[in-house]
């Protein structure tokens, strides 16, 4: 089956739709997926953490508010926040635009390196997606 949503190779992944870039090997950065970005659809707000605010795994690092529904993101990692995309905050659809490189939302500096191990490779998370729309799509029906 191919798959109608965009998975960037070089990320990995939370199953809540959150994707992990690294960059070198003591930071990370962090944004939406194509999955849920077109799940919410127009993306109209983001609500973003403060610098140097400490994150644990799960804990919410932002909001995001669209035309259907708003989220908490939660951090799939463990850090500190060193760098967020400002350019959010003017333009929130960027995430909609281009989730994977202009829509990043926050980059952060690694607490615990084991912790991206629990995270899923692009073919494990295009599997995962594929299994929630066959769900769907039999809810549907």
């Amino acid at each position: 089956m191919e798959s109608s949503y965009q998975i960037a190779e070089d990320c990995l992944y939370a199953k809540d739709h959150t994707w992990v870039r690294l960059e070198g090997k003591k930071y990370a950065v962090i944004g939406l997926t194509d999955y849920a970005q077109k799940k919410l659809r127009e993306i109209i707000y983001v609500e973003l953490p403060n610098i140097n605010s400490r994150v644990q795994k799960r804990q919410q690092i932002a909001t995001i508010e669209s035309v259907k529904s708003s989220i908490s993101l939660a951090s799939p990692i463990s850090g500190r926040v060193v760098e967020v995309n400002t350019d959010l905050l003017d333009n929130p659809e960027t995430i909609n635009d281009s989730p994977y490189r202009e829509g990043w939302i926050v980059k952060m500096e690694l607490q615990n390196r084991e912790e991206l191990e629990s995270l899923l490779t692009p073919d494990e998370y295009l599997r995962y997606i594929e299994e929630l729309e066959e769900i769907g799509e039999e809810a549907e029906e």
